[in-house]
């Protein structure tokens, strides 16, 4: 799979450092991952939320963190949405927002 906007992720770990591993691994476990549609990210990740509109949102560093994305599942793209602490996801819509 191919991920569009790597670069925010990478500024999200400079501010939260404690999220680096945790999304490096992701970023990797994503660009190796095949999937041709949700029951297989689900698969991979059963703690994640897959929603409306082939958004999933992700657990990360266990679960302090989110990350939601939107996937083009012919074209092998996710795209980062949003990403924030899970006091924050709390007061966004998982379906509307796109602060990238």
């Amino acid at each position: 799979m191919r991920i569009i906007k790597i670069k925010t992720l990478e500024e999200k770990w400079t501010k939260h450092p404690d999220t680096e591993s945790a999304l490096r691994e992701w970023i990797r476990d994503v660009q190796d991952a095949d999937w041709e549609n949700s029951n297989e990210v689900q698969n991979r990740y059963p703690s994640a939320r897959t929603l409306k509109d082939n958004r999933v949102v992700f657990n990360i560093k266990g679960n302090d963190y989110r990350l939601i994305v939107h996937i083009f599942y012919p074209a092998k793209v996710v795209y980062i949405k949003w990403f924030g602490t899970h006091a924050e996801y709390d007061h966004v819509d998982p379906l509307e927002v796109d602060d990238y």
